[in-house]
């Protein structure tokens, strides 16, 4: 799975944190985003606000998008290991190699299910600063 900065590495929870916070950079950088191309009452003339909040609506939705399926990808990956492995530990209950390896690839799991909390925060956040910011030159319920 591609994402800016890298490739989403699903086996190192640690990259695969790393390549999420390179594509949460649009989210973090939302408000600096709207202050530098959204204009004030003085300047609306200047500059085309719709157009401008349009363009970084989709941005946006394109960057949630993104991150969804590169989180979920990363989970259904995982999901697959932890069920092979749970196959491994039924037919060999004693081994404590997989049972080390299940307990760790668990673990990962459960961080990865909670990316995807964490995610919708993030999510809401930009969408209410947007909203906060953009309401009077765009509705994205009124374009589709």
């Amino acid at each position: 799975m591609a994402a800016p900065g890298g490739t989403l590495n699903c086996e190192d929870f640690s990259m695969f944190q790393e390549v999420l916070k390179a594509m949460r950079t649009i989210d973090d950088r939302i408000v600096h985003a709207l202050n530098t191309t959204v204009p004030t009452a003085s300047f609306s003339g200047k500059v085309d606000a719709s157009q401008t909040c349009r363009e970084l609506y989709e941005s946006l939705l394109e960057a949630h998008l993104s991150r969804d399926k590169a989180i979920k990808a990363c989970i259904t990956e995982t999901s697959a290991v932890v069920a092979q492995l749970r196959e491994e530990r039924a037919k060999d209950s004693d081994n404590l190699s997989i049972i080390k390896q299940l307990r760790k690839e668990q673990t990962k799991l459960k961080l990865m299910q909670s990316e995807l909390n964490v995610e919708e925060v993030v999510n809401d956040r930009s969408l209410k600063v947007f909203s906060e910011r953009c309401r009077i030159h765009y509705d994205p319920r009124q374009s589709k």
